[in-house]
């Protein structure tokens, strides 16, 4: 008598127990085989499947082989799963279920291109017109950045070398900046703060302290060695000398600011990361503007551009609309450190005064009173609100055979104060900023009539003016 025990096996294998057809019991599936093995044997039996049908009805219209590959699809999950899984328990069904719906084949099918049969490429193509000749405002700018480029440098500080990040990307240090070739012996005009990193460490004169790259002119640009010749802080200024020859040399068209109006156009060359040269137009939007430079002073008689003017440009030329330096572009005014519309630039008119006292002694020789003016802060303290309040002169200085008088004390300790410069010849003065201002139109050995209130009264002193100790 045969006795049919119940158990988890399917149809197949008891009509095979049946007839006598030996029968191994399949041992029951893990998880891991059931999520990945089991799976894939559903995808690749649906796989074949498809690749049967479709060889099969080869010459059957592509709407048949649409509707069957479809049907195919649309199998009854069960019969999938009763088929390849013939033990499974709910949770192993629960399991199957989610990984067959999150990894079904037609999820990964290859995407079909999308396109128009009926239209040809030379149909789609639009018609290229030639540029033609440019406006004549244009072409003279073109020609004067062709013209100008081999009078821009590349300068970075040799104490900060760039490097590449783990991105790839060229990380430039702040010791990177731009400059001018001032003549053809070889001397290099650029900003205080560029090779501020160097001059920190008080190099001395004809030390290497930069790298400068020069454009040739087959386009490949050449490194020299920058040679430290002299450097102004107060103005921002530096000279650097290069060993290059007379023929890669190109100076710089100097220009007069002392005539620039607002609103006439003008141009900023840079070449901040020694890969090419860049331009950006604008026009001058304000004169005589103080800019804070990076140096931590305050330089008078500033142009202010809507140029824009980003860190690497620092150094570079600021040019009118004929190509002649009216300019070199110090700083920008921004939060985020890239330009924001306004950026500054030393007057050319500084810059031909700074620049051959460089060159010369190393130093810019400076004509000063020889005396101490006292900051602003403590002027306001002490009730002084307009003008410079002189602090101390010394006794065998010009200013004291003159006759100006230092602040001092009296008997009981109260503040005696000195004399307050209110005026340089007809030029105001209205703090201490502004007196130095007003003497750098003037040289060393140059007797001023200065303005001055003490007390009560108003008084005018002849002063000749000596020059500034280092």
């Amino acid at each position: 008598m045969q006795v049919l025990i119940a158990c988890n096996c399917s149809w197949s294998s008891l009509q095979s127990h049946r007839i006598g057809v030996p029968v191994t019991t399949p041992r029951p599936l893990g998880r891991r085989e059931l999520c990945f093995d089991g799976i894939s044997s559903i995808c690749s039996s649906q796989s074949e499947t498809h690749h049967e049908n479709s060889s099969n009805n080869a010459v059957s219209s592509p709407s048949t082989a649409i509707r069957r590959s479809g049907q195919d699809h649309e199998k009854d999950l069960g019969e999938v799963l009763q088929k390849n899984f013939p033990f499974t328990t709910r949770r192993m069904l629960f399991a199957s279920l989610i990984m067959y719906s999150c990894y079904h084949p037609s999820r990964y099918l290859s995407a079909h291109a999308l396109g128009d049969p009926s239209v040809t490429v030379e149909e789609v193509t639009p018609p290229v017109y030639p540029s033609g000749p440019l406006f004549p405002s244009e072409e003279r700018i073109v020609q004067q950045f062709e013209k100008n480029t081999y009078a821009v440098v590349n300068i970075f500080d040799v104490t900060l070398r760039p490097q590449l990040n783990v991105t790839g990307v060229v990380e430039v240090p702040e010791g990177n900046g731009s400059g001018v070739v001032w003549d053809g012996q070889g001397h290099i005009v650029t900003n205080y703060h560029v090779i501020g990193n160097s001059l920190s460490r008080n190099p001395s004169r004809g030390q290497v302290v930069a790298r400068v790259n020069i454009l040739a002119s087959e386009g490949v640009q050449k490194n020299f060695e920058g040679k430290l010749i002299g450097a102004d802080r107060a103005k921002d200024l530096a000279v650097l000398k290069v060993e290059a020859s007379e023929e890669l040399l190109r100076p710089i068209k100097v220009g007069q600011s002392s005539s620039l109006r607002v609103g006439q156009q003008c141009l900023a060359i840079g070449n901040p990361f020694g890969f090419d040269h860049t331009l950006t137009v604008g026009v001058i939007s304000g004169l005589n503007r103080d800019i804070f430079s990076q140096t931590g002073v305050t330089i008078g008689g500033g142009i202010q551009t809507d140029a824009a003017i980003n860190p690497g440009n620092s150094g570079g030329p600021l040019l009118d609309s004929k190509g002649n330096l009216i300019g070199i572009n110090t700083a920008i005014f921004t939060q985020t450190g890239t330009s924001a519309g306004i950026g500054f630039a030393i007057p050319s008119s500084t810059v031909v005064k700074i620049v051959p006292q460089l060159i010369q002694f190393g130093k810019a020789v400076r004509a000063v009173l020889n005396v101490d003016i006292a900051p602003d802060l403590i002027a306001n303290q002490l009730n002084v609100r307009n003008g410079a309040l002189v602090l101390q002169v010394p006794r065998n200085s010009l200013a004291a055979k003159a006759g100006l008088l230092p602040t001092t004390r009296g008997f009981a300790g109260n503040i005696v104060l000195g004399d307050i410069i209110v005026a340089v010849e007809d030029k105001p003065v209205r703090s201490k900023v502004e007196l130095y201002k007003a003497l750098d139109d003037y040289g060393v050995g140059d007797k001023v009539l200065l303005k001055i209130q003490r007390g009560n009264e108003n008084l005018e002193l002849p002063i000749v003016l000596e020059e500034k100790d280092s």
